[in-house]
C-alpha cells in the first residue's frame, strides 16, 4: 500500500535509503505525545453513532484509555442497543462523520499539552535520520489534526490508525510494513514501539518489537511495569537514546 493513513507519507528527510536505516520508532499519540487533549474528541464519536446509527449513546462508563476508536463506537453503540453488523456497516460512515466533527469543534491549540520530553525526542530523532510513525486508536484524521494543533505532525511520515486493523498489534504490523514498502526500513531495521498503555506493550510484544512505555497517561509506572516493558520511565525527558535503539 502506498499510505496508511488519508494524507501522503513524505520521503524521508535525510535521503537515507532502508539499508541505511538505524531503527524505526512507532508512536502513541493520547498519553504519550499529547494528554488531557479535552473532551472535543469524546464527543465527535458520540455525535457520529446518533448521526449515522439514529441512536443516542454515550461513552459514560466505558474504559477508553488505550482502546481503539472502532472498539469505542461498536461498544457505545451495542449498549445503546444496535446490532453488531448494522454497527460493522455503518463504520465507514461513522468514521468519516467522527472525522468531520472534531475537525469543526477541535480543541484549539494543543502545544501546552505535549507530554515532557517529546518535543526534545523527536528532534534528536529527526537530527538522527530515524523515522518516525504513528499506531493510534484514533481515526486518521483526528490522530492528525491532534499532531497539528500540538506543533507535532511534522515529525512523522505517516501511520496507522483505527480503522485499518481490528487490533493495535495489527496496527504495528501495517505501520512496519509501510515503513518497508517505502524504504523507510528494511526487514532487520530494529523497531520500537513508544506508549503509555498495556496495549501498547503488548502490541509490541505481538511483533517481537521493542516496547517502551512511558507513564504520562492513565496507568502508573507500577502497573506497567507488570506487563514487562523492555523500558519503563516516568516521562521520555529520561528515556536515553540508547534505550529507545535497543543499544542500553
Amino acid at each position: 500500500m502506498a499510505s496508511l493513513s488519508l494524507e501522503s507519507p513524505r520521503p524521508s528527510r535525510n535521503g537515507k535509503d532502508a539499508a541505511d536505516s538505524q531503527a524505526l520508532v512507532l508512536f502513541d499519540i493520547d498519553g504519550t505525545l499529547i494528554r488531557k487533549s479535552g473532551p472535543q474528541h469524546k464527543e465527535a464519536l458520540e455525535y457520529a453513532v446518533w448521526r449515522i446509527v439514529q441512536v443516542r449513546a454515550s461513552l459514560d462508563g466505558i474504559p477508553t484509555h488505550g482502546m481503539l476508536d472502532t472498539d469505542l463506537v461498536t461498544a457505545m453503540a451495542r449498549r445503546a442497543g444496535v446490532p453488531v453488523r448494522e454497527i460493522r456497516e455503518a463504520m465507514p460512515a461513522i468514521i468519516a462523520s467522527a472525522e468531520r466533527r472534531y475537525a469543526r469543534r477541535n480543541p484549539g491549540l494543543l502545544t501546552s499539552r505535549v507530554c515532557p520530553g517529546v518535543r526534545t525526542l523527536l528532534r534528536r530523532l529527526e537530527r538522527r535520520g530515524i523515522p518516525l510513525l504513528l499506531v493510534t486508536g484514533n481515526f486518521p484524521r483526528i490522530g492528525w489534526k491532534k499532531l497539528e494543533l500540538a506543533g507535532l505532525k511534522s515529525y512523522f511520515l505517516d501511520g496507522a490508525f483505527a480503522g485499518m486493523s481490528s487490533t493495535r498489534a495489527g496496527l504495528a504490523r501495517l505501520a512496519m510494513r509501510a515503513a518497508r514498502q517505502q524504504g523507510w526500513a528494511h526487514a532487520h531495521t530494529p523497531v520500537s514501539l513508544v506508549g503509555d498503555s498495556p496495549n501498547d506493550i503488548r502490541a509490541a510484544h505481538a511483533n517481537g518489537i521493542r516496547s517502551i512505555a512511558v507513564s504520562t497517561g492513565i496507568n502508573s509506572s507500577e502497573q506497567l511495569r507488570t506487563y514487562s516493558p523492555h523500558v519503563l520511565v516516568e516521562t521520555l525527558v529520561q528515556l536515553r537514546l540508547e534505550e529507545l535503539l535497543g543499544r542500553g
